[in-house]
């Protein structure tokens, strides 16, 4: 007799605001199994995990666990049935500690009542860190004092606090340098011999090649079929996705740089990085390549007036710049898309008009008072040239995709007319499709004359984009390469060890 999967949702629908997220959705996975569940922002992934979880109720279908029925009305319904998640939103609360948030609600007691044991509690979650590869880190520091990264580490300790059979990890790697990708693999192997299920939300293809046993794919919140790696390729999988082929990832160049815009000569930041030199032209795009802790970003703060700099200069159109602030590189034609959109770029709970306005208001106020029928329509040109959906200006921005969210932070520094642009992970967390968009957005930026610096992990992107590339290592520029010069192997030789390889 074949044994039932550990789980089975069967006809699972579920609608927000009159849309439809999810149709009639059937999906079953077994215990021991990596299942990837792929799909564009707004095919329903996170929806139909987050049903799973708790977190969403559903409107119609029906989920069971060893082949009974369960009701999973909130996370902890989902917690006592052994299911856990590990979402791109962290979970986390700032102030509180490393070892308080792993050990949040199950804190080790000393003899007296009511008293923590903080030694105790430190040595275990040290421990659990420890255990799957990531350790090194004080667990006493605020998390509002970590990497993003890191945080998101401290986010998969929390969620196996508990031994979960079922674990959900929705784009757990979109942060990660691939040495920590590495790690996370291993963990998930380890989970898997231990019997535990594992659903794995990712945009990156060649990880849910490598790592999955099974894929789902989900488009307009529709299941459009299920297969294993083996017998799929990537392109057949992106046609699932998308319900095309997509020819043209990288968009082919069409102009060629101008004059220098901005030049960084020496610049320094005491623990961060030191020595950083370079150049970038009108037209031109400088890809920057570096794993975590590079100092990729803190070149790009400082740039834009949100750190202090320690030394070195900043030439901007040959004439000395100083950014006492980010207002202050705004009004000088530098803009900053930051690599977390959610916590540095966006106000959630505003409009998306509100948000394309932000870096804005100066030039839309008249008078002392805001110019809304000016401010309606430059927004909405913004919205109709970058494809944002919903076309509408009131909707509110946590009611968007990943994708479409990072359009609208795009949106308000084209609103600004910068001049130099730095784009931090400009598509982390958004679907194949919508990072093709975004590609084509770039270099249309580029072709109009804007100087673009393009900071990203991931190495396609960075040799697909980029006119030139710097490779950052250590705080420090380990080398540059032309685009014609550039291979995966030689960006990946600087990054990690500092030379090229033999």
């Amino acid at each position: 007799m074949t044994q039932p999967p550990l789980l089975q949702m069967r006809k699972i629908s579920k609608s927000y605001e009159g849309t439809q997220a999810l149709r009639a959705v059937d999906f079953s996975a077994e215990a021991g199994e990596v299942h990837a569940i792929v799909g564009e922002n707004g095919a329903g992934k996170s929806t139909l995990v987050k049903i799973l979880s708790g977190a969403v109720k559903r409107d119609a279908g029906d989920i069971l666990i060893d082949n009974r029925p369960v009701e999973l009305e909130n996370p902890f319904q989902a917690h006592h049935l052994g299911i856990r998640a590990v979402y791109q939103e962290f979970s986390l609360i700032p102030h509180l500690s490393i070892t308080e948030n792993i050990l949040m609600g199950q804190l080790p007691t000393a003899q007296v009542p009511w008293w923590i044991d903080w030694a105790s509690a430190h040595r275990q979650a040290q421990e659990i860190l420890t255990g799957i590869g990531f350790q090194g880190m004080n667990v006493k520091t605020p998390v509002a004092r970590l990497s993003v990264p890191h945080q998101q580490m401290v986010e998969i300790a929390k969620a196996l606090l508990s031994s979960p059979r079922i674990l959900i990890l929705d784009e757990p790697s979109a942060v990660l340098s691939e040495e920590e990708v590495n790690r996370l693999f291993s963990l998930i192997r380890k989970l898997k011999e231990q019997s535990s299920l594992i659903l794995y939300i990712s945009h990156r293809l060649d990880e849910v090649f490598e790592v999955a046993d099974r894929i789902t794919v989900l488009k307009d919140g529709e299941l459009v079929g299920t297969v294993h790696p083996e017998e799929a390729s990537q392109r057949e999988l992106i046609r699932m996705m998308v319900g095309r082929t997509l020819e043209e990832i990288y968009p082919q160049r069409r102009a060629q740089p101008g004059e220098e815009v901005l030049r960084v000569h020496e610049l320094s930041r005491d623990g961060s990085f030191e020595q950083v030199s370079f150049s970038l032209a009108r037209g031109e795009i400088l890809g920057m390549f570096g794993l975590v802790g590079s100092g990729r970003t803190q070149v790009a703060r400082c740039i834009f007036g949100a750190d202090p700099i320690t030394s070195g200069q900043i030439y901007l159109r040959e004439r000395p710049f100083v950014p006492k602030s980010p207002r202050s590189a705004v009004e000088a034609g530098v803009a900053f898309l930051t690599e977390d959109r959610k916590r540095n770029g966006l106000v959630m709970a505003c409009s998306i008009r509100d948000n394309v306005s932000l870096a804005s208001l100066d030039a839309l106020t008249r008078h002392g008072l805001l110019d809304r029928p000016q401010q309606d329509k430059r927004i909405l040109a913004k919205i109709r040239e970058l494809d944002i959906r919903p076309p509408q200006v009131e909707r509110l921005v946590r009611q968007l995709s990943g994708g479409n969210q990072q359009k609208v932070v795009l949106a308000k520094w084209l609103l600004v007319q910068a001049e130099v642009l730095i784009l931090d992970e400009p598509t982390r967390g958004v679907d194949v499709a919508t990072k093709v968009e975004i590609y084509h957005i770039i270099r249309d930026l580029a072709d109009q004359g804007i100087a673009i610096l393009l900071i990203s992990s991931e190495m396609p992107e960075i040799l697909g984009m980029s006119d030139r590339i710097l490779v950052m290592r250590e705080g420090r520029v380990a080398g540059e390469f032309d685009r014609e010069q550039a291979t995966e192997v030689g960006l990946l030789a600087l990054a990690a060890v500092g030379s090229q390889v033999a």
